[in-house]
């Protein structure tokens, strides 16, 4: 049997990585370039002030396009949630990059009965999940015991719930909700650890 050329061995390879990539990015679907040229400073600009996402850090940006409502999200802007960064980015190809505070990562997870998404890197105005507007108990306990939430939160219109996670931990997430109990790990240790939960079902 013949070997694939050169040529060919590479176009393997280069189609293995893309497909890699696309998993990774989930429902997010942001470009996750890791910077910006200083010639796309002005583009960024003005993507965030025709965003109104003008002077918003990470921290901000996250809490306004979380927060909102499904019919208020803007149909021409992907956020996507990084453990460095939030990406974002419009239908004309602008890219802006607002890092994340040193000390936390945020995570948004999506508790579900019945239907549930694909995701890695949690879209702020793409993401949808099953159970929206809905109180839930929520626990997040780290490897060695230590409780770093425990209490009573309401789903975001979009189905998440957004917790910030201080970095370099292994957790386990506790999610109740009408008699239901669901668990899922967290982990804030790598660059590349999914800020998208979508696989804590509630039975």
């Amino acid at each position: 049997m013949r070997h694939p050329t050169a040529p060919r061995r590479l176009r393997l390879l280069a189609a293995a990585a893309a497909v890699s990539v696309l998993v990774l990015t989930g429902c997010a679907g942001a470009n996750s370039s890791p910077q910006s040229s200083s010639a796309d400073v002005s583009a960024s600009a003005g993507l965030l002030a025709d965003q109104g996402l003008e002077g918003l850090d990470a921290t901000q940006v996250i809490e306004r396009l979380d927060t909102m409502t499904l019919a208020e999200r803007p149909s021409d802007l992907i956020a996507s949630v990084q453990p460095d960064a939030v990406v974002v980015t419009d239908d004309q190809g602008r890219e802006a990059r607002l890092p994340m505070p040193e000390d936390r990562v945020y995570v948004s997870v999506a508790p579900y009965v019945d239907q549930t998404h694909e995701c890695h890197f949690h879209s702020l105005t793409t993401c949808v999940g099953e159970l929206g507007d809905e109180s839930v108990d929520v626990t997040l306990t780290t490897a060695d015991g230590e409780v770093l939430v425990d209490e009573t939160r309401r789903t975001y219109d979009n189905g998440f719930v957004g917790l910030w996670v201080p970095r370099d931990v292994d957790a386990t997430l506790t999610i109740s909700h009408d008699g239901r109990t669901g668990t899922a790990p967290i982990a804030t240790q790598e660059s590349d650890d999914p800020t998208c939960v979508t696989t804590l079902q509630l039975t």
